[in-house]
């Protein structure tokens, strides 16, 4: 536990960080587990599912949450199945 004023502060500041980091990648996630059954179902809505989860993944790296390669990965990945 810290006695400084600034590092109390900076642990408070981590946790409330942690939490908003672990919502989006959650997030991120969920979308790309949707996106992956609606294409592998054929589903009506996969061309939506497919572009929510590209929009989750661009949105997760402009926050530094994923890696930009591992980004253009993921959305490399998407667009091979949906096209397949």
């Amino acid at each position: 536990m810290p006695n400084i004023k600034s590092a109390k502060k900076r642990v408070k500041v981590i946790e409330a960080k942690t939490l908003q980091n672990k919502m989006i990648k959650s997030d991120l996630k969920t979308a790309l587990k949707k996106a992956s059954t609606a294409v592998e179902n054929g589903a009506d809505n996969k061309e939506e599912a497919v572009k929510v989860a590209i929009k989750k993944v661009d949105m997760a790296c402009s926050k530094g949450i994923i890696h930009k390669n591992k980004a253009a990965r993921k959305k490399s990945q998407l667009a091979k199945s949906l096209n397949a």
